[in-house]
């Protein structure tokens, strides 16, 4: 099965289009270096917890938003190689400041244990 970067991110609201253009960018970089799917999903319908949720994962602070990401790859192994290679890319490095707060973003790798779609 395949093996999945997730990533959880504090954007601020006014920074949606900043974001989603760089995300954009580095999503046909992982397809390059053979990702298999690149998926950055903004936050809509997000419930406050009563003991934790998105928001305070992310210390979340006012005029900010959650973005929840992921980026499949066939394996463990072609993951590992390719994020040696991105990360070297000079295509990677950002342009300007970032729009988003990175000192607060959550992420890790996952070994899928379920894999299901359905046909279309």
């Amino acid at each position: 099965m395949s093996y999945v970067d997730g990533f959880l991110v504090p954007v601020p609201a006014g920074n949606k289009e900043a974001y989603r253009a760089m995300a954009a960018k580095a999503a046909a970089l992982f397809i390059e270096h053979g990702a298999t799917r690149v998926v950055e999903a903004w936050g809509d319908d997000i419930k406050p917890g009563k003991t934790n949720d998105f928001y305070t994962a992310i210390i979340r602070e006012e005029g900010e938003e959650a973005v929840f990401s992921w980026i499949e790859w066939p394996d463990r192994e072609a993951r590992n190689a390719a994020w040696e290679k991105i990360m070297a890319d000079e295509r990677m490095k950002p342009e300007g400041e970032m729009p988003f707060a990175g000192a607060r973003m959550i992420y890790g790798g996952f070994d899928s244990i379920v894999d299901l779609s359905a046909e279309k």
